[in-house]
């Protein structure tokens, strides 16, 4: 099973506050809108997203179909297929994909602990 491309969805207060905090860290502009509320600023490899006022929380987030640079991959695991495999080992959905549709879609999970697990589909 290929989950995609990683990145932690951080839900900030105030995302002109984040992104030069996370600026000072290294992080620059990747993709976003920050009139809209969401930046995806990115470190090398690691990609953050930041949303402010689109969910509670923060979530670990997977993009199947994507490497870390949002560019789509030759090959890999839709996120039906993950989902029809996620349920053969009784995992418990918060949503779920609708099987019967193609491209773009996506899911959420909970681990033990409580950490929301989105996987997002663009492709």
């Amino acid at each position: 099973m290929k989950l995609g491309a990683f990145s932690v969805s951080l839900s900030v207060k105030d995302i002109h506050l984040s992104k030069a905090f996370y600026e000072n860290l290294g992080f620059t502009v990747f993709h976003g809108d920050i009139n809209q509320n969401w930046l995806i600023m990115k470190n090398d490899q690691t990609v953050i997203g930041m949303f402010q006022g689109m969910f509670e929380g923060n979530l670990l987030t997977f993009n199947p179909g994507w490497n870390q640079d949002a560019q789509p991959l030759e090959s890999f695991t839709d996120i039906r297929d993950i989902q029809k495999e996620l349920k053969g080992k009784n995992f418990e959905f918060s949503r779920e994909a609708d099987e019967s549709t193609e491209g773009p879609t996506s899911l959420v999970i909970t681990d033990p602990d409580g950490n929301v697990i989105l996987i997002d589909q663009h492709v």
